[in-house]
């Protein structure tokens, strides 16, 4: 999984074979293989390692809305890997029971995190929706290098986004935001 994540990173998710893995990772070219399957299996298992990871991190916001929000941009700069991968589930099987119990789990702390910035429940999944698109496009112009001027005045991403949530949750009418 490591020389996995750091080929990811080098080159992306299909720049590399499982034998290069293997070489990377000091076992034999058929270990992979045996281990994942194939090239599916072992992104199948990035994207349920991944998935799971940033609910740990989401989950240590505690359900504030800013903070879910940095969260899932911390995650997503912290790690780019996983990144890459899991938000690309022709990659992977997205139906296996790893990723999509991790995904859920990821979710239901996404709707939890946007049920208080909501106001009323009628308005729960747009506001989501809302608060995972402002976080995944956040996140991904920092990753683009899109966001570079607050990148090269030490801008910490996490700090910048929630600052751009809480002004989002003044928007979508949140109290106390």
């Amino acid at each position: 999984m490591d020389a996995a994540l750091e080929a990811i990173g080098e080159t992306g998710p299909s720049g590399w074979s499982l034998r290069e893995l293997a070489r990377r990772a000091g076992v034999s070219h058929a270990a992979p293989a045996h281990h994942f399957g194939d090239k599916a299996g072992l992104l199948t298992a990035v994207a349920a390692e991944g998935y799971a990871a940033l609910s740990d991190e989401l989950e240590r916001a505690d359900g504030d809305f800013g903070e879910v929000g940095a969260a899932y941009v911390r995650f997503a700069v912290t790690r780019p890997a996983y990144w890459t991968v899991m938000f690309r589930p022709e990659l992977y099987r997205a139906d296996d029971p790893a990723v999509a119990a991790a995904r859920a789990r990821s979710r239901a702390v996404l709707v939890s995190g946007a049920r208080g910035a909501a106001g009323r429940p009628e308005r729960e999944r747009l506001v989501m929706l809302a608060a995972w698109s402002l976080a995944h496009g956040f996140a991904g112009l920092w990753l683009d290098g899109a966001l570079a001027e607050s990148a090269e005045d030490g801008r910490d991403p996490a700090e910048l986004a929630r600052a751009v949530f809480r002004t989002a949750a003044e928007g979508f009418g949140s109290p106390g935001d």
